[in-house]
């Protein structure tokens, strides 16, 4: 939680999938990083022109930039999503518990997204590479509608590098060119678990989502400990 609003400039914006970008920001005056405190998986509460929208944070606390995933659309996000370099968005607060990330070492992550569902998971993902050491076996569930809406695939190299598993899943496949797997994400979990010894599921996405991968775990009998959300 802010104790007082913070205006942020925009540094960077990158078409990360159709009609989704990404926005790297930084407060004025932050040579030494941003310096806002926050969990992965804590959501921002950013205001423009009079609205406020939820945004999860995509990167790291330890990264430079703050950075956030815009989609298309209308208010507060369809403003920021037409927004240039330098252009100010305000900041009135940080919400959520996000993922209390060091209660788990030593334990196996599955990180379970769909759509901009990924950019949460994006930032716990970034913030366990940085101290790869002290986690188990890292694998990341990714979702999409189209192949053209997974975001940060200019990452899938340092991410396996860094020895991440990474399976996306398309569940409208038709009049692309996708070879892999159809469905939805919750699927794939059926192929990754049974090899790990020591699982926690980090989900995020829509409510549906969620609730149906809840539902599989539990069949697959996950403890509720061992489900975790960021909202």
């Amino acid at each position: 939680m802010l104790t007082q609003p913070q205006t942020l400039f925009i540094k960077q914006v990158q078409q990360q999938a159709r009609e989704i970008r990404s926005f790297d920001m930084l407060p004025a005056n932050s040579e030494g990083g941003h310096g806002v405190r926050f969990v992965p998986g804590q959501v921002a509460v950013l205001r423009v022109h009079e609205e406020q929208a939820y945004f999860a944070f995509a990167s790291a606390p330890e990264d430079a930039e703050l950075e956030f995933l815009v989609k298309r659309g209308f208010g507060a996000g369809g403003a920021i999503y037409e927004m240039k370099e330098e252009d100010p968005v305000e900041l009135i607060d940080i919400v959520g518990h996000g993922f209390a990330l060091h209660e788990q070492k030593g334990k196996d992550l599955v990180f379970v997204a769909m759509g901009t569902g990924v950019a949460p998971l994006r930032s716990a993902l970034r913030q366990v590479i940085k101290h790869k050491s002290e986690y188990g076996q890292l694998v990341v569930l990714y979702g999409a509608r189209t192949p053209d809406n997974f975001c940060y695939g200019d990452e899938v190299e340092e991410w396996e590098a860094a020895g991440v598993e990474l399976r996306r899943v398309v569940s409208r496949p038709d009049g692309h060119d996708w070879s892999g797997p159809t469905g939805y994400v919750q699927s794939l979990l059926d192929h990754v678990l049974p090899d790990l010894s020591s699982p926690v599921a980090l989900i995020c996405g829509s409510r549906e989502m969620i609730g149906q991968t809840r539902e599989r775990l539990q069949q697959m009998d996950f403890a509720p400990e061992a489900i975790l959300t960021n909202y």
